[in-house]
């Protein structure tokens, strides 16, 4: 059964970056779109990037765009997120998740996904 294990949170300064990371276990991620969301206490969970299962379409929120970046390594089995100038607002719990569909592009609608990891905490100071 697919699991998935997000890691790479930490506080950081505002201007600065960090990589997080989805790893999965039990089955491989190539046939699978993968996205990350994030949630603040409060509210509701906000699609952040996703990767397609067929040719790694990205798509974004407008919110991240031109500073953030989703890949995946298959031979790692893990998808990454490399987020850059990071901001205040960007302070959040950031979960991976995985959609069976298989298409040329992506979601970023959390009805979409089926498996969840358990999240990361991203922490940016001003």
């Amino acid at each position: 059964q697919l699991q998935l294990v997000e890691s790479g949170g930490d506080l950081v300064q505002s201007g600065g970056s960090l990589r997080l990371s989805c790893a999965a276990a039990g089955t491989t991620l190539d046939y699978y779109a993968i996205a990350w969301f994030r949630q603040v206490p409060g509210k509701e969970r906000e699609g952040v990037s996703c990767i397609s299962s067929i040719g790694d379409s990205a798509n974004y929120a407008d919110s991240v765009k031109g500073r953030f970046t989703i890949s995946r390594d298959n031979a790692k089995n893990t998808v990454f997120l490399q987020m850059d100038s990071l901001k205040s607002e960007d302070t959040a719990v950031y979960y991976c998740a995985t959609s069976p569909s298989v298409h040329r592009w992506c979601v970023l609608s959390e009805s979409s996904y089926d498996r969840w990891g358990q999240g990361t905490q991203v922490t940016v100071s001003s």
